[in-house]
């Protein structure tokens, strides 16, 4: 193997060991063009993770045909995912303390220099989870984060049609949204707001907004968590709000046989671009010419209140109430039954 090299970063000198280590072998790109990568949209992958708890996806590996990522039933995947900071982290990799659903706590990386972003991908990260939130105050988002989950029989042009009326509707809202691909088939859109909810209180604004989606779109969209009933239709997953659970971020490289990366789009070119338009190869050339196109989700804040009012309405003329949580969740107050509705028994 080569000898390892160091890297500058802001003043920074980053140890990259094994620098030609096959990541994406078919490709080409070993573990230096993925640091490589990183730092060409080093303001992007920064805007998208500063002072934020970040879960690091690690595949050491690199990406390879029957590649696997470890679950949390099955720990033999090539892959993992890290909650916690690494141990001998460099000092300058600073932490953030979350707490989990079940009550336990945990120190997270929490990047607040490039430096950060180059020293976790030579550990292997290709894809970053930040939660919505700032350290400064890890219990209220800043962020609404939706998530339209292609399900199967429809693909990423259902997804930006859903993605199209979602934004129609926010705007009658007094809100808005930055899109992006989701670096797979998905579209996420991401709402700025004000940090002033809990977790809760924003997983049931996003509930609000999937089942208006789903009323206005009803062959198109679907709030179902159990697969059983979702249909060829787009799944809004509502419980990408709930504590700990976080998607790939802005300029993040999926585990994909062509290294497609999680790109910020113009509500203009949505309709026109796809995902495989963007990857480890193509991305620096475009972020040259673009820029961070999601650099303003940090200059905005709405407040939530408008979809909130639609919380209070659904319980009131319709008698909705909460959905079912993920099963590794503890049960929670106003949750319904989290039981598959083919295998309930009333």
């Amino acid at each position: 193997m080569a000898p390892a090299v160091e890297i500058e970063v802001d003043g920074r000198s980053v140890r990259v060991s094994n620098p030609d280590k096959p990541y994406f072998a078919e490709l080409g790109i070993a573990k230096r063009q993925v640091v490589e990568y990183f730092l060409a949209v080093g303001p992007g992958i920064l805007g998208a993770l500063r002072d934020r708890p970040t879960t690091l996806e690690r595949w050491p590996g690199g990406v390879f045909e029957g590649a696997k990522l470890s679950t949390r039933g099955d720990h033999t995947g090539d892959a993992f995912y890290q909650k916690r900071v690494p141990k001998g982290a460099p000092d300058y990799v600073e932490t953030a303390r979350i707490t989990f659903p079940s009550g336990r706590p945990a120190d997270e990386v929490c990047p607040t220099e490039l430096a950060v972003v180059a020293w976790a991908a030579n550990l292997g990260t290709l894809t970053f989870h930040p939660w919505p939130v700032s350290r400064g105050d890890v219990d209220h988002p800043d962020q609404l984060r939706v998530d339209l989950d292609p399900q199967p029989g429809t693909d990423f042009d259902d997804a930006v049609a859903v993605a199209f009326e979602t934004r129609d509707l926010l705007q009658s809202l007094g809100l808005d949204a930055f899109p992006k691909t989701s670096g797979g088939r998905g579209v996420h859109l991401y709402i700025p707001v004000e940090p002033r909810w809990t977790f809760v209180e924003a997983r049931r604004a996003l509930i609000a907004l999937a089942r208006a989606m789903e009323r206005r779109m009803p062959e198109q969209v679907t709030v179902s968590w159990w697969k059983e009933e979702r249909g060829s239709r787009i799944f809004v997953d509502y419980n990408q709000m709930a504590r700990d659970r976080t998607i790939a971020s802005a300029y993040s490289i999926r585990p994909t046989a062509r290294a497609l990366v999680s790109a910020p789009v113009t509500w203009d070119e949505l309709g026109s671009v796809h995902p495989e338009d963007f990857s480890v190869l193509t991305m620096p050339a475009r972020f040259a010419e673009v820029g961070d196109l999601h650099a303003g989700v940090a200059e905005r804040a709405y407040s939530l209140e408008p979809l909130l009012e639609m919380v209070e309405r659904d319980e009131r003329d319709h008698g909705l109430g909460d959905l079912p949580y993920p099963p590794e969740y503890p049960k929670m107050a106003g949750e319904p039954k989290r039981v598959q509705p083919s295998k309930a028994r009333d």
